[in-house]
């Protein structure tokens, strides 16, 4: 249970923003004329997006607000190789008159990776790299209690609860933990000939 709770935490492909720029700003420690949050606050909700790629090239996203408005993650541009699951996440507001645009860059990848990560040597003043969640598992609780099988009570069961962003299906992620960890276990299990082909038994 504990290693499949891990597998599905850090190691299923998902996608996420590995950078920001936004027009005036410099660092994050800046401010946005007319908008209410600062970058680093920005910066912060955007990370919340819930993301879907259909291809394995990076994309820039777009935002381009003139306001007064309420700019949801529901604004950004995108082509059809990239679907925001979560359009309803706030990002900020814009006043009257002012401007908001913003581009970000997203990848497929998996785990987490952090901002200094992300970082390029080429990269232009004024782009920002941010940490990258790119595991489509939020959460993931396992219990093991002992259960009755006919006559016999010396079974174990093991329940998994999985909460997704959305981009998968719990059903789906849990395939996949398990296919990535039978492939790992493959390795040990091929050390000898004769662990490769002994017959093994396995009630369903």
């Amino acid at each position: 249970g504990n290693s499949l709770r891990r597998i599905l935490l850090s190691s299923l492909p998902g996608a996420a923003i590995t950078n920001i720029q936004i027009d005036g700003v410099l660092h994050e420690f800046s401010t946005v004329k007319g908008v209410r949050e600062d970058v680093a606050q920005i910066i912060l909700n955007i990370k919340g997006l819930a993301l879907k790629m259909y291809g394995q090239e990076e994309k820039t996203l777009e935002i381009d607000i003139t306001g007064p408005a309420t700019v949801t993650a529901g604004d950004i541009i995108v082509d059809s190789d990239v679907e925001i699951l979560n359009k309803e996440m706030y990002i900020c507001t814009v006043s009257e008159g002012a401007t908001f645009h913003a581009r970000l860059t997203v990848r497929p990848g998996r785990g987490y990776v952090q901002a200094d990560e992300n970082k390029k040597d080429d990269m232009p003043i004024g782009v920002l790299p941010v940490d990258s969640i790119y595991t489509p598992v939020r959460r993931v609780n396992y219990q093991v209690e002992n259960t009755r099988v006919g006559r016999r009570d010396d079974f174990d069961k093991l329940t998994i609860e999985i909460w997704t962003d959305g981009s998968i299906e719990p059903l789906d992620a849990m395939s996949l933990a398990a296919k990535i960890m039978t492939e790992h276990l493959d390795i040990f299990v091929n050390l000898t000939d004769e662990a490769k082909h002994a017959e093994i038994m396995v009630e369903k």
